[in-house]
């Protein structure tokens, strides 16, 4: 953490940055054009919800610097530097700051909801905490709105990806957690099975299950990539999911207790790889579906 001396929120960040992320955040493959305010954006959201995540802040605290970003974000304020930011990029692309809003209601909810009921209950919670993230960037370039049932699915399934593989971290070091409570009670075990060295093949049914769920929801945003228009944007949608895609099925076999659920660098390059050559062939059979589609002499 930074120097806290001075009042910036950005005080209490952890230290990590859009390169140490499970998935590609404004990578290369996305436009410069669009890489500032996805950064911008990145950089807040970042800050919240390290603020969340803290180990040692108050809850008072937390929920005091969350409501400062928001209105910072709304121009109450110029206290914290990436609020101000974010604002700057909202104004000059005349985006509005809901989907900043609704992260801000997630990090919020991390600090006062420890435990989701059931399925639906941790969807609505990726619907605060993870949709508006892919919202976002598809307005930054300009996309259909018609994208975003894809786009929900897919940032949903990222985010029940984090929380599968993060549900021992989650619960020893924040008492937080994510794995429905109704899907724990019928593996027949407690939370505080999520704090063992290893899980017990009944908690480990329990999130293999999940994570085929997961999988499932997953599939559903397999055509989000050839919905888009912007043909970059396009692109790393479809290395996202490559990458998404790999990380269930790894999930549905390992042990998340025990043996991190994490790509290694070859790995990633690879289904990179693959994930673009996907994208790229399916905006061509787009596109040839398209001509094929037009009137003779059109």
């Amino acid at each position: 953490m930074n120097d806290a001396s001075t009042n910036d929120a950005a005080n209490w960040r952890s230290g990590k940055g859009h390169r140490d992320e499970n998935f590609p955040v404004a990578s290369w493959l996305i436009h410069r054009r669009c890489r500032g305010p996805i950064l911008a954006f990145y950089n807040f959201v970042r800050t919240a919800d390290d603020i969340a995540d803290h180990a040692t802040l108050p809850a008072e605290q937390k929920l005091a610097l969350l409501d400062r970003l928001d209105a910072g974000l709304l121009g109450r304020n110029d206290e914290d530097a990436v609020a101000v930011r974010l604002r700057s990029e909202l104004a000059t692309r005349k985006l509005s700051p809901k989907h900043a809003q609704d992260l801000l209601a997630a990090f919020k909810l991390d600090v006062t909801k420890l435990r989701y009921r059931d399925w639906d209950d941790l969807i609505g919670y990726c619907s605060l905490s993870a949709m508006p993230v892919g919202r976002f960037v598809c307005d930054v370039h300009g996309e259909s709105r018609a994208v975003w049932p894809a786009n929900d699915a897919l940032c949903a399934a990222l985010q029940i990806i984090n929380h599968l593989q993060d549900c021992k971290s989650d619960y020893l070091n924040l008492d937080r957690v994510y794995v429905p409570l109704d899907a724990l009670a019928a593996a027949g075990v407690t939370v505080e099975a999520l704090g063992e060295a290893r899980a017990s093949t009944a908690l480990l049914a329990c999130l293999h299950k999940l994570a085929d769920r997961t999988e499932r929801l997953l599939s559903e945003s397999d055509v989000f990539s050839k919905l888009i228009e912007d043909w970059r944007l396009g692109l790393e949608v479809s290395v996202i999911n490559t990458l998404a895609h790999r990380l269930t099925r790894v999930l549905m076999a390992r042990d998340p207790l025990c043996d991190p659920v994490h790509l290694k660098m070859p790995a990633i390059a690879g289904l990179t790889l693959v994930g673009a050559i996907v994208g790229a062939s399916r905006r061509l059979s787009r596109r040839l579906s398209a001509t094929a589609r037009k009137p003779r002499g059109a």
